[in-house]
C-alpha cells in the first residue's frame, strides 16, 4: 500500500497589506497544484516473493495498483499480480487443470498520524482473492481476508513500520488455518547519497491447525510455521520511477526430505535468492 499525501492547501498571498498601487500591480500569488488522492504504480520483478515464499515458481511477475486516500485518513485500493502458486499446487496433488493465474488484493483501512508526525497508525482489512478454475471441492478455498494494525515510525532517516495481520479465514489454503497470524518490521535507512534507501525486515508466519495425522488433510503449524528476512537496496530516481535490489530468505523447512514449500520441480520455495524490481508509481 503506498502513502499518500493530503491535498496540498493553496499558498497565501504575500503583501496582503501592501498598499493599494502595489496591490493593482503585483501579480496574484501563484497556488500550488494540489496532489492527487488517487495514486496508481506497476512493477517488474525476477520472482514473486510474498513473505518469503515464492508465488511464482521462481519466474518473473508483473505487479500493479492503485490506491485512492482521503484527506480524513480513510483509504482504499487494489494490488494485483500474476501467480503461479495455486495451479502448480493442484498438479503435484494430480489436479492438472487448475488455472489461477492472478492474484487480486483488495484492501481499505484508516491511517492517521495519531501519535504525532511521522508516526501514522494504520487500521484496516486485506481480502486477497484467486480466481480459480478446475479446483476440486475437497480444496481448500485460497481466499483470504485478514485485518492488520500497524504503527508507521520516523527518526530522522530512519522510518519504517510495526504490523500484525491476523487470518480472519483460513489461510491461503491450508486446511482449518483460521487464526493464523503474522507480525513483521519494516525500517528504512535514507542514506542521503545517490537517493540510496536501505531496507531491513524480519516477519513470522504462523499457520493455524490441528496435529497432523490426527484427522485427514489436516496441517500441523510447526511444520508451515516459519520467519523470513529481507535485506537490500532502493534507489530513487524521481518521477516516480524506483528501482529495488534486496536477498531474501526463510527458515521453512522440509518434511522426510520433502520441502514444506516445494515447487512441482522439488526446489524450495522459501530458499534464500535476489530479488530485482523496477517500479513506477503514477
Amino acid at each position: 500500500m503506498k502513502t499518500l499525501h493530503k491535498s496540498a492547501i493553496a499558498l497565501a498571498a504575500s503583501g496582503m497589506f501592501a498598499t493599494a498601487a502595489f496591490a493593482q500591480t503585483a501579480p496574484a500569488a501563484p497556488e500550488a497544484p494540489e496532489v492527487s488522492p488517487i495514486t496508481a504504480n506497476v512493477t517488474v520483478i525476477n520472482d514473486y516473493r510474498y513473505r518469503g515464499i515464492s508465488q511464482s515458481n521462481f519466474k518473473p511477475a508483473i505487479q500493479g495498483g492503485f490506491d485512492y486516500a482521503h484527506e480524513s485518513g480513510f483509504y482504499i485500493g487494489n494490488w494485483n499480480s500474476s501467480i503461479s502458486w495455486i495451479s502448480d499446487a493442484a498438479s503435484q496433488g494430480g489436479a492438472n487443470n487448475v488455472s489461477a493465474p492472478i492474484e487480486m488484493d483488495f484492501y481499505a483501512g484508516f491511517k492517521k498520524e495519531l501519535l504525532g508526525a511521522g508516526f501514522a497508525s494504520d487500521l484496516g482489512v486485506l481480502q486477497y482473492y484467486y480466481p480459480t478454475t478446475g479446483l476440486p471441492s475437497s480444496a481448500t478455498n485460497p481466499n483470504t481476508t485478514e485485518i492488520y494494525a500497524a504503527q508507521n515510525f520516523t527518526f530522522g532517516p530512519i522510518t519504517g513500520f510495526a504490523k500484525f495481520s491476523y487470518a480472519a479465514t483460513t489461510l491461503f489454503g491450508f486446511t482449518n488455518s483460521a487464526g493464523s497470524y503474522y507480525p513483521d518490521l519494516t525500517v528504512n535507512y535514507d542514506t542521503g547519497i545517490w537517493g540510496l534507501v536501505l531496507n531491513a525486515h524480519v516477519g513470522y508466519q504462523y499457520v493455524a491447525g490441528n496435529v497432523q495425522g490426527s484427522k485427514p488433510n489436516q496441517t500441523n503449524s510447526s511444520l508451515y510455521s516459519y520467519t523470513d528476512y529481507k535485506l537490500g537496496v532502493t534507489k530513487d530516481f524521481g518521477g516516480g520511477l524506483s528501482l529495488a535490489a534486496a536477498y531474501i530468505s526463510t527458515n521453512a523447512g522440509s518434511t522426510k526430505g520433502i520441502y514444506n514449500y516445494s515447487s512441482p520441480s522439488g526446489k524450495n520455495l522459501g530458499g534464500s535468492t535476489g530479488l530485482v524490481s523496477l517500479t513506477k508509481t503514477f
